[in-house]
């Protein structure tokens, strides 16, 4: 009994610390999807530091996954915000989005919200730097997903 209880317990503490992701359809392909972001991080001065294709990745060890692409991408203005509230920031950024084929054939954006990827740190939940980082995030992704 102690060990079902105990269980239970770890299990609600631990809850907080999975995040509740964001998530946006795209009509537009995977391709398409992570191409028009791109363009989008790179119209607003950011930078793209990857594009990571995991399809591509599992074809190279024989198995198949649904189409998915990560776009790894930051902003010194916003990233040097969240580092001077905590420098451990550093460890959250820079941001990530995904696009993948969901089990309808459908494309979706995914990604962390500011305030689920700063939190633990020494940054309030309703700091100025969440709310830039989060309005970064859904101005890029809308641009992406209408991009054609």
């Amino acid at each position: 009994m102690k060990i079902v209880i105990t269980a239970a317990l770890i299990g609600l503490l631990a809850a907080p610390l999975w995040a509740e992701n964001m998530m946006k359809p795209s009509p537009l392909s995977v391709a398409e999807t992570i191409d028009g972001l791109e363009a989008a991080v790179n119209g607003a001065g950011a930078t793209v530091f990857a594009r990571v294709d995991h399809a591509a990745g599992a074809q190279s060890v024989g198995k198949n996954i649904p189409d998915a692409t990560l776009l790894i991408f930051g902003n010194p203005a916003l990233g040097t915000l969240a580092m001077e509230g905590d420098i451990r920031a550093g460890l959250m950024l820079p941001l990530r989005v995904l696009a993948y084929e969901d089990a309808d054939g459908a494309t979706q954006l995914m990604w962390t919200p500011a305030e689920d990827l700063l939190s633990g740190l020494d940054i309030a939940p309703d700091a100025e730097v969440i709310g830039k980082i989060n309005g970064a995030l859904n101005m890029l992704t809308d641009k992406a997903i209408s991009a054609n």
